[in-house]
């Protein structure tokens, strides 16, 4: 999608947003969808279909393999989040007439971003109309440099558009398995849409759900905080400490604005849940795949020794080639980002990377606006 259209989606977004105004009803009290279907079956999706069942839904797991959906039905996932039982109230099918049959209310989308346009492609005859489609995916298309929201807006007819939503921020799946405290937000170009869908998945224990009218923003955080998740794991694996990785986090914060913005972004998700939110988490924790991949990266490990060893799609690895030819094409300076990738598919070692990056001229900083 050309700059034109991105901003044209952001003013749409402006025009067609009310400033969020939830009732007082507490979270968790609010009706829940009778069905809900999980469109996906790795550990985010598991734990989102694991946060509807514990609200009372009936959860349809839509499952990529027989073999995953035998294990769910089994009662554990043991392929993408094992040693966790599986809640009553989720089924698993491999058949999406099957999952979406009667009557589901909410649709989540949590596939990665680089196998989302192909499931769009072939389902476009079962998609629920007139129910919240949330797409949860985090990263930029590989070829069209478009985020998984304007795949949907691109590959659905018009009568789907208004029920669309994202949902982002600091979420391992893990921690929602275990009940821990979890805050994500939900953007749409429809108040009424991303306030149902917050009331649908808050809980009012652990999790909880903000909503937004930045989905340009959102989904650009989401995006390339991965990338600068792989840069802050090779400071890991460099042995390097907290002062390289608070700098990182600064600096990856200024390159994802810029970028943002120049997409249509009004500049209100960076500064929340799911930019610095984010953004923090995915830069601090092994529990994080793109962190992970950055350091066995600079442990010495190739990028095909990594993907092999996991089920598991580091979403940073694709998206860091859609990010560079994004913010080339808008213009927009990303050293941080560019090194990554670099470091992914030049054969840059990362110490030699980030030599690179302490070595550029020197400038202002800039905050959590768009560099001029």
């Amino acid at each position: 999608m050309d700059s034109n259209k991105r901003q044209k989606t952001s003013s749409q977004a402006a025009a067609n947003a009310t400033t969020p105004n939830l009732d007082q009803v507490k979270p968790g009290e609010h009706a829940h969808p009778d069905r809900a279907l999980v469109v996906g079956d790795g550990a985010f999706a598991m734990a989102m279909a694991t946060a509807m069942a514990r609200r009372g839904s009936d959860v349809r797991v839509l499952a990529h393999t027989p073999k995953v959906r035998d294990e769910i039905n089994a009662g554990e996932n043991k392929t993408y989040l094992p040693g966790h039982k599986v809640h009553s109230n989720i089924t698993a099918h491999t058949s999406i007439e099957e999952a979406c049959a009667p009557d589901v209310q909410l649709v989540l989308l949590v596939i990665p971003t680089q196998f989302l346009r192909t499931f769009l492609k072939r389902n476009l005859a079962n998609i629920p109309v007139g129910c919240p489609i949330v797409v949860c995916a985090k990263g930029i298309e590989v070829g069209t440099a478009e985020t998984p929201y304007e795949m949907m807006v691109g590959e659905l007819p018009g009568k789907y558009h208004r029920h669309f939503a994202v949902l982002a921020g600091p979420s391992f799946a893990k921690e929602i398995m275990d009940g821990q405290p979890t805050n994500v937000v939900v953007a749409s170009v429809s108040a009424d849409v991303a306030e149902r869908v917050a009331r649908y998945v808050s809980d009012g224990s652990s999790l909880r759900a903000y909503v937004s009218d930045d989905v340009a923003g959102i989904e650009i955080s989401g995006a390339v905080k991965n990338v600068l998740a792989i840069a802050s794991g090779a400071l890991d694996g460099l042995e390097f400490g907290n002062n390289a990785r608070a700098a990182l986090v600064c600096r990856g914060l200024a390159e994802l604005t810029r970028l943002a913005v120049a997409c249509g972004s009004n500049g209100r998700a960076m500064a929340g849940l799911a930019g610095v939110g984010d953004l923090m988490l995915t830069c601090s924790s092994s529990l994080s795949r793109n962190f992970s991949v950055g350091s066995k990266l600079a442990r010495g490990m190739t990028l095909e020794e990594i993907s092999g060893g996991t089920n598991a799609v580091a979403e940073g690895v694709a998206t860091a080639k859609s990010v560079r030819v994004l913010s080339e094409r808008l213009g927009v300076e990303m050293p941080i980002c560019d090194a990554v990738y670099r470091a992914l598919y030049e054969g840059l070692p990362p110490r030699e990377a980030l030599s690179e990056l302490q070595a550029r001229p020197l400038g202002a900083e800039g905050g959590l606006v768009a560099e001029e």
